[in-house]
């Protein structure tokens, strides 16, 4: 295990912790890793992300469970931003072409896919 390395911002940050389980067919899980990487993402997505003010987006796989982590400016506000991301261009189409991997309604946005979790510790 060698970890990731990190560009840390010289700024305050907010950082949202969400979850999501996938379908836990492994056919299934592997197109989703694919549409996710680099070579095979949506540009239109990751350009629609940043528009919206996200700094920096990690999603991490454990088996079917996803853990996102999503670092934003201070004065980021999650509700305005997701309105806004739902409006642009391609993510509607995304979101229900990832619907198939996450067992939800194909007209379901992002934030109402992701659950946010609760930071219960932090070492200071």
């Amino acid at each position: 295990m060698e970890g990731y390395v990190q560009n840390l911002s010289d700024g305050r940050l907010k950082r949202y912790v969400q979850f999501l389980e996938i379908s836990n067919d492994p056919e299934l899980m592997e197109q989703y890793r694919k549409w996710h990487s680099e070579e095979h993402h949506w540009k239109e997505i990751r350009d629609g992300i940043r528009q919206v003010g996200i700094l920096e987006m990690e999603i991490y796989m454990l088996g079917n469970k996803l853990v996102m982590i999503v670092d934003t400016p201070a004065d980021f506000q999650w509700e305005e931003a997701m309105n806004r991301l739902a409006t642009l261009p391609r993510q509607a189409e995304w979101e229900a072409f990832v619907s198939k991997f996450q067992g939800c309604a194909a007209d379901a946005r992002s934030d109402e896919k992701w659950q946010p979790m609760e930071r219960m510790f932090r070492l200071y």
